[in-house]
């Protein structure tokens, strides 16, 4: 697979041949409503989201099976090509749908994405089916790039039932990024926070956007 390239010319160019996939697939239970629309700063989760990752990608869309809840911000939509997967599900549509060879992969309830980390990510990627970032045991499979080539080790699992997705990591190439890695762009570690109950709100608040510098 060849490295990422780019469209514009700049300091921070697009990327080509990633796509950027935001997964807007849940149900929110723990919310109380659909979280993607719970506010930060004034801004819905969801838009955070995509302000961050329009500087870095040519191509993004939604995963949802909700489409005219976010038809108003003007992205391409798809709804699960297998229904009740969770988010296995929505990686499988997304490699499915996207134009490009690779996804960055993330959800749509996290709002202290960092774009260094995201771009830091891109350039791993060659020669590698994922790019995980791996914090001691615990793993980031929603901040992630996954390359078509995962999709036949999907399809398997998905046939024989099994949703988590952790276990095709051990059936391909990944590039795991470690703490130190991760730390020399997002010292705090916040790219990973995401919102599921209204506690977790509250605490987003409070660190506020100045606590990310």
């Amino acid at each position: 697979m060849k490295p990422p390239t780019c469209k514009q010319a700049g300091e921070n160019p697009l990327i080509e041949d990633i796509s950027a996939v935001i997964l807007a697939g849940g149900k929110s239970r723990r919310f109380g409503s659909n979280k993607a629309f719970a506010e930060l700063d004034g801004s819905p989760l969801i838009e955070r989201v995509i302000a961050v990752l329009r500087p870095v990608f040519n191509e993004l869309t939604i995963i949802t099976n909700n489409p005219d809840e976010y038809a108003y911000l003007g992205l391409p939509m798809h709804e699960d090509l297998v229904k009740g997967l969770g988010p296995i599900g929505g990686i499988y549509t997304g490699l499915e749908k996207i134009r490009h060879p690779s996804g960055f992969f993330v959800a749509c309830d996290m709002p202290f994405l960092n774009e260094n980390l995201i771009r830091y990510m891109a350039s791993l990627n060659n020669g590698f089916d994922a790019v995980v970032p791996k914090i001691d045991w615990k793993m980031e499979p929603l901040h992630a790039i996954y390359s078509k080539d995962c999709l036949p080790v999907i399809i398997e699992l998905i046939a024989v039932g099994e949703c988590m997705i952790n276990k095709f990591f051990q059936q391909l190439k990944v590039r795991f990024l470690d703490e130190d890695e991760i730390r020399a762009h997002d010292p705090l570690l916040r790219s990973f926070y995401n919102i599921n109950k209204p506690d977790e709100l509250h605490i987003a608040v409070e660190w506020g956007a100045d606590s990310l510098e």
